[in-house]
């Protein structure tokens, strides 16, 4: 958790880090049940805690928050728009067990979506930047 100054007050930068996982052109969002985003679709991510990796965390999060066990295949990039916001990691990864099965208490539905539909519910996701990049990243790679 790195500590920055800004107007000569300390700041806490939290660093998060998620997966984008696809199948069949389709891409996995878990839907928030957190009070302050309730509802809204994310990549299945969670915070970086101490004594953890970045990666380990990504992993750990894809299988706490959607039931799959993941590999992650590499990083697609780090996001951060405004300095008292987290810092954004996300990665490429790919289902190598599991099945879909998520915390009640945590995630209220997990699914499957195109990017076409990801695009026409940009108001639905909680941070749609993150999410939108990290695919268009992947989708360009492939035409590359």
């Amino acid at each position: 958790m790195p500590i920055t100054k800004l107007n000569n007050k300390l700041l806490t930068v939290w660093v998060v880090a998620g997966v984008v996982l696809e199948k069949d052109d389709k891409f996995l969002l878990v839907q928030e049940k957190k009070k302050r985003v309730y509802g809204l679709w994310n990549l299945p991510a969670g915070k970086v805690e101490k004594g953890s990796t970045i990666e380990e965390t990504a992993v750990r999060e894809a299988k706490e928050e959607s039931g799959f066990d993941v590999r992650i295949i590499r990083e697609i990039g780090v996001y951060h728009q405004e300095t008292e916001r987290a810092v954004k990691h996300a990665f490429l990864a790919e289902i190598i067990g599991g099945e879909l099965n998520f915390p009640a208490d945590e995630i209220l539905d997990a699914r499957w979506f195109s990017y076409q539909q990801i695009l026409e519910m940009k108001d639905k996701l909680r941070n749609a930047y993150w999410i939108l990049e990290s695919i268009e990243k992947i989708r360009n790679a492939r035409k590359s």
